[in-house]
């Protein structure tokens, strides 16, 4: 077995022995801390020695061992060594899964939407906080400190490791499915830095979210947020030039895209509309489909799209929803239409003086033959978006006008 090999394996491995080791003590912070020197000690010990015969049980064992050390260490914690009398023995491997009780508790209300990525990809994703820093484009320290905090405010508030109550039960899983999908946004279009693209986050985010559906087989929502990741992520091959420059959708090479991916999405979100109850990643992910579905720019039924971000508005409105919306309003009634709604949509403060509204500004005015307005709309949306590749593109459609 490869280095790569034992790492998705510890990588598969680390909700499940996080949630067995707190599950037995109860502290989730120190076990939090156990469990990651016990998957970096199999790092180190496996590839040497091989993987054991219960990678699992050797995990958990070894982490319960390092938490007993980490109490020991820590003269703040002396009273709690004095409980302690005996290492433990071999811990035994439970059968149940619980993995959606560790997503819950990351996601927990009490932590920032900042705080919660982090932990959820260090906690349920098994990512080293270098790895996590890496990914964010933040400093190790950041990612550390914010890490630090989020235990320290789950402790404060109580909070147990088991499911939240059947009433706030979906208010919770509203928080997993956005801070799963904030990772995967994160990855596919990155928000600062050179690269448009951090496929560590976005596979990350397909993971974790199959992760998910297995737990939650009949919530349509969760569906919807896998379909959609996989209908979005299937285009990645296509969306840069060798240079990193951002390919915008409608000249992308299509046969660059990813058929399997596509294909599961596609039948996914198709069964889930005939099963479940509507919802906004739903919806999303039938408009992913569309686009992916069309043999060309040229084919993409936008009326249909339309129709879909029309629904999209009234079950989940957001700024960035609208501004979707408006691009496919004038591509079917026009850019001129598409101006007057950007006017009335950029009151919005979410929206105003975003370097995306003034990108769709720059499009809707060059669609319109408006070349001297949308060359210096395009400059702006440059110097406004803080991605590098972002900006080489926004720079070169602004040099295309003349």
């Amino acid at each position: 077995m490869g280095v790569l090999s034992i790492e998705d394996l510890l990588r598969e491995y680390a909700p499940q022995v996080l949630s067995a080791v707190v599950r037995r003590y109860g502290d989730f912070d120190t076990c939090e801390d156990a469990v990651q020197e016990a998957l970096l000690a199999a790092a180190q010990q496996w590839p040497r020695e091989g993987v054991p015969a219960s990678p699992k049980g050797w995990l958990i064992t070894v982490a319960a061992r390092r938490r007993i050390e980490l109490l020991r260490s820590e003269s703040a914690r002396r009273r709690r060594e004095e409980a302690v009398v005996h290492e433990p023995g071999p811990v035994a491997v439970p059968e149940v899964d619980d993995s959606l009780t560790l997503l819950m508790l990351c996601c927990h209300p009490a932590l920032t939407t900042g705080s919660q990525v982090a932990l959820t990809l260090r906690a349920v994703g098994g990512l080293t906080t270098a790895e996590i820093a890496r990914a964010l484009l933040v400093p190790e320290a950041t990612v550390g400190q914010r890490i630090s905090r989020a235990k320290q405010k789950i402790r404060d508030a109580g909070a147990t490791f088991s499911l939240p109550p059947a009433e706030e039960r979906e208010e919770r899983l509203v928080a997993v499915r956005q801070v799963l999908y904030l990772i995967f946004n994160e990855g596919y279009t990155a928000s600062s830095g050179v690269l448009l693209h951090r496929g560590e986050l976005t596979a990350e985010a397909i993971r974790l979210t199959r992760q998910l559906r297995a737990q939650l087989p009949d919530d349509g929502e969760v569906a919807g947020l896998l379909a959609l990741m996989l209908l979005t992520d299937a285009r990645r091959p296509a969306r840069t030039r060798p240079d990193g420059t951002p390919v915008p959708l409608a000249a992308q090479d299509r046969s660059l895209w990813d058929a399997a991916s596509i294909a599961e999405g596609v039948a996914l979100i198709t069964a889930t509309l005939e099963s479940a109850p509507i919802g906004p990643y739903q919806l999303q992910a039938a408009i992913a489909a569309i686009h992916d579905e069309a043999e060309s720019a040229a084919d993409t039924d936008w009326p249909q799209i339309l129709a879909l971000y029309g629904m999209l508005c009234a079950l989940a409105p957001g700024p960035m929803v609208q501004l979707n919306r408006i691009v496919a309003l004038a591509e079917v009634h026009g850019p001129e239409l598409g101006l007057a709604q950007l006017d009335l949509a950029e009151d919005d403060p979410a929206l105003r003086g975003h370097h995306r509204v003034v990108a769709v500004r720059a499009h809707l005015l060059e669609m319109s033959g408006d070349l001297g307005a949308a060359r210096a709309a395009y400059l702006e949306a440059a110097r406004l978006t803080l991605s590098v590749p972002e900006q080489r593109y926004l720079a070169s459609r602004a040099a295309a006008l003349g």
